[in-house]
């Protein structure tokens, strides 16, 4: 099958979704792939639900990701059976869960992305293709030509298009179109970055990755998963950098480092009444304080914890095979997990196991226990006109002044540095968890040094190791997708390059213009906010 198009988006994550739907508001065309069945990225295929700033309600995200959150709370209203003071509530949480004022299934979030794709599939102007990977580029020169995708329902699908986007979850496209990009941790000697690794380089030196999955509470009923066939060796496991093994209620505060226990629980009625604690509520995506008693009979819960943070291999520059298996020792990772708790976890009231706890993967689109996808944290990133450092958002480095203002903003984000254990150089290493201040997202980020027609839309911009730790996150995600989508229409429309956008100050105003006035995008922190520590 040969299409054609003006924008292929490959990568249906946030950031392929909003730079999809950027490019359809401004009157394009859009061919959007992603491998998975379902869309959506960290927030539905791997499950991870939002982790956002502290202003998200009000501030700090594009006018698109809070019709996003809007649509999620709406879809709650129409098809659930909400309690009075929950459908009332302007800021409705279903799973009350404390990383976010929004803590919702994955279903809600991938029903809400397709009601906002759903108008432009009507009209013919938006293809999305689910089941599909990336398989050749051709290009001549500084430009793609076309690409070749494997599509499960159409076979080969061969698409040309005057831009393509990247919003895969490791830059797939980066690395088959032969572009500039890098991985891992960057030189403190390159950088100048105090946080960044001494000596040369280490491109293997990449964030932990995540295979989650959820869970209920089905009290006097066992959902004890088969013993896992890794089970032995994670029981065993002891990090060099850890206080204890690994599985075990017990592990070590991002920021100091210290040990912590935090159990699952701290009262049996807390799993059946929605009154639970600790490890429970994290990332609790079904609250029975939310609903009507009839509905639900306890609550669900994310498990997406430093229990199954894997950092024994990197997924960027190995082998196909070694790729695959840090892949599969992800999954049983995840599984030994959810198998030490049924059945060798201290419990709250006394003995061991939580037999009760029933995976599941129903609610996540899974033939199993676990997510569809794994959550992952770091892609390649390109080399870009601009790279963003840890000098300029880092609080100890900016000594409280707040973040560089960059004239060429076209969004702005808020999370600390947070890096999760990686996987070293040689040995993996502890997290490096870092203060900043809210920060703004440079377009220079945005455009690879010499590629003509390719941008980043996802987590795979022109950051460090050190800088992607707080520009990897949802609403973030979301605008970079989005400005690299409307960029990619506004070129089509008015003829100029990304590059030249950029470089001319009236061209580059009419885009920030457009992005304000026309898509709602925050383009600058209110004072009181930039100068935070956060």
């Amino acid at each position: 099958m040969h299409l054609g198009t003006g924008i292929l988006v490959a990568g249906g994550g946030l950031g392929g979704v909003a730079a999809a739907l950027a490019a359809l508001r401004l009157g394009e065309n859009v061919i959007l792939t992603e491998e998975s069945p379902w869309l959506g990225g960290q927030l539905t295929s791997q499950a991870v639900p939002p982790d956002e700033n502290a202003w998200i309600e009000t501030t700090g995200a594009t006018s698109s990701y809070r019709r996003l959150r809007q649509e999620i709370r709406d879809h709650y209203r129409r098809f659930y059976p909400l309690t009075e003071s929950a459908r009332a509530a302007a800021a409705l949480n279903p799973g009350g869960g404390r990383v976010s004022p929004l803590c919702h299934e994955p279903r809600a979030a991938l029903a809400a992305i397709e009601g906002l794709l759903a108008p432009y599939v009507s009209a013919g102007r938006l293809t999305v293709l689910t089941g599909t990977e990336l398989r050749e580029v051709a290009a001549d020169g500084d430009r793609i030509t076309g690409v070749r995708l494997a599509s499960a329902t159409h076979g080969d699908v061969h698409v040309e298009a005057s831009y393509y986007l990247d919003a895969t979850e490791l830059g797939d496209l980066l690395d088959l179109c032969g572009v500039e990009w890098v991985c891992g941790a960057e030189s403190r000697d390159d950088t100048g970055e105090p946080h960044a690794v001494p000596g040369p380089p280490q491109p293997l030196d990449q964030q932990a990755f995540t295979w989650c999955f959820a869970m209920d509470y089905r009290h006097g009923e066992d959902w004890t998963v088969e013993r896992p066939k890794d089970y032995d060796t994670w029981r065993a496991y002891t990090p060099a950098f850890w206080p204890g093994p690994l599985l075990s209620w017990t592990d070590v505060r991002p920021d100091t480092l210290a040990p912590r226990t935090h159990p699952l629980l701290r009262e049996e009625e807390s799993l059946t009444g929605g009154h639970a604690i600790d490890r429970w509520t994290y990332r609790r995506i079904r609250s029975t304080r939310t609903f009507e008693p009839a509905f639900a009979a306890g609550d669900v819960t994310l498990v997406n914890w430093p229990q199954n943070d894997y950092w024994l291999g990197p997924l960027i520059g190995v082998t196909d095979a070694e790729r695959l298996h840090h892949l599969e020792a992800s999954r049983q990772l995840s599984l030994s997990l959810l198998h030490w708790m049924q059945t060798e976890a201290p419990r709250h009231d006394g003995g061991t196991g939580y037999p009760e706890l029933r995976p599941r993967g129903d609610l996540l689109g899974s033939p199993d226990e676990l997510a569809l996808r794994p959550y992952v944290r770091e892609s390649r990133r390109i080399v870009g006109e601009f790279t963003v450092l840890e000098t300029h958002i880092g609080a100890e480095s900016r000594q409280g002044a707040g973040s560089e203002l960059f004239p060429d903003s076209v969004g702005i984000g808020c999370y600390r540095i947070d890096l999760h254990p990686s996987t070293g150089s040689g040995e993996p290493r502890t997290y490096v968890d870092i203060a900043c201040h809210p920060f703004q997202i440079p377009l220079g980020a945005l455009i690879p040094v010499r590629a003509a027609n390719l941008l980043p839309a996802a987590k795979n911009i022109a950051t460090t190791h050190v800088t992607n730790g707080c520009y990897r996150m949802h609403p973030v995600e979301w605008n970079i997708g989005e400005a690299a989508g409307a960029l990619a229409a506004h070129c089509l429309r008015t003829g100029h390059s990304p590059r030249a956008v950029r470089g001319t100050p009236a061209l580059l105003a009419d885009f920030q213009r457009l992005l304000s006035t026309r898509l709602g995008f925050e383009l600058s922190w209110p004072e009181r906010i930039r100068t935070k520590i956060i």
